[in-house]
């Protein structure tokens, strides 16, 4: 069947959830008063998006808040689209945050720049030595469940729902936005107490290749991906988070012409999208 000139969008967000520094509500209806200059466009909120997803061309998975607060809400939705190739953006494909924080663990043992990670007792002896360890849930999101523990409590936590990793002693996080397989715009947090007080930053063409190791990995064709990573103090970046199903965009913190290119690059890439024959997804 053919794209009509508007193409019909859900846009599946929560305005309405709280979180710090971060204004989901605002940005997203900011976002679609641009995109609806192209799409028919409609939202609605994460446990609605099975009942409704029918009606529309694609789904934009936008700041939906962690999807663990309605967990039975998403898989019914993702199980739906899968079954039926439903048009999801991000694709269900992902192999980040989408899937759960267990990328981190291929990503160690595979020898990428990332914080150490280990999710078993018997492997603690593989991470380096730090004042603390960072635990944090496989399904976590939103820092939701994150504790800092001295080496000899972690082992006890590691039943395989967690994750652990050294607390990295860093000058700075920095996140790097991608539209598809291209790079948009990169904001970093100066202070480390403060990780939500962003400002723009120029990244130098060693940053953009540590990130873009990060994003031809996942192997997404479309979507929009976020690079979190941490600056160590002997310089190196390390990534924190791979986040590809929602990402927040900070759009706000932008100038004018950052901004506006990334709308017109999100456009290009759901036109491109819908274009394609629908693809459904293995399970994974």
């Amino acid at each position: 069947m053919p794209v009509p000139a508007r193409p019909r969008l859900l846009l599946v967000t929560d305005l309405s959830y709280p979180a710090r520094g971060r204004r989901y509500g605002e940005e997203d209806t900011w976002l679609a008063s641009r995109l609806r200059e192209e799409f028919d466009l409609a939202l609605c909120h994460p446990r609605d998006a099975r009942a409704l997803a029918g009606s529309f061309d694609a789904v934009l998975v936008r700041n939906s808040g962690p999807v663990l607060h309605h967990r039975e809400a998403w898989e019914a939705f993702r199980a739906h689209a899968l079954a039926t190739g439903l048009r999801v953006y991000n694709p269900l494909t992902g192999k980040g945050d989408m899937a759960g924080k267990g990328y981190l663990l291929d990503l160690t043992a595979a020898g990428y720049p990332v914080i150490p990670t280990v999710d078993r007792a018997g492997d603690l002896h593989r991470l380096p030595e730090a004042a603390s360890y960072a635990v944090k849930p496989v399904a976590g999101a939103d820092s939701v469940g994150l504790e800092f523990l001295p080496r000899e409590e972690v082992a006890a936590r590691l039943d395989g729902t967690v994750l652990a990793q050294p607390r990295v002693d860093f000058r700075y996080e920095v996140s790097f936005v991608y539209v598809d397989r291209g790079f948009r715009y990169a904001l970093h947090a100066p202070d480390p107490e403060r990780r939500w007080e962003l400002v723009p930053y120029e990244p130098t063409g060693t940053d953009l290749a540590f990130a873009g190791r990060f994003v031809e990995w996942n192997g997404l064709a479309h979507g929009v991906t976020r690079v979190d990573a941490c600056r160590t103090r002997e310089g190196e970046l390390l990534l924190v988070e791979l986040e590809d199903l929602n990402p927040y965009l900070s759009l706000d913190l932008l100038g004018a012409e950052a901004r506006e290119g990334f709308v017109a690059a999100l456009k290009r890439s759901l036109r491109r999208f819908l274009t394609e024959e629908p693809h459904v997804a293995a399970e994974r």
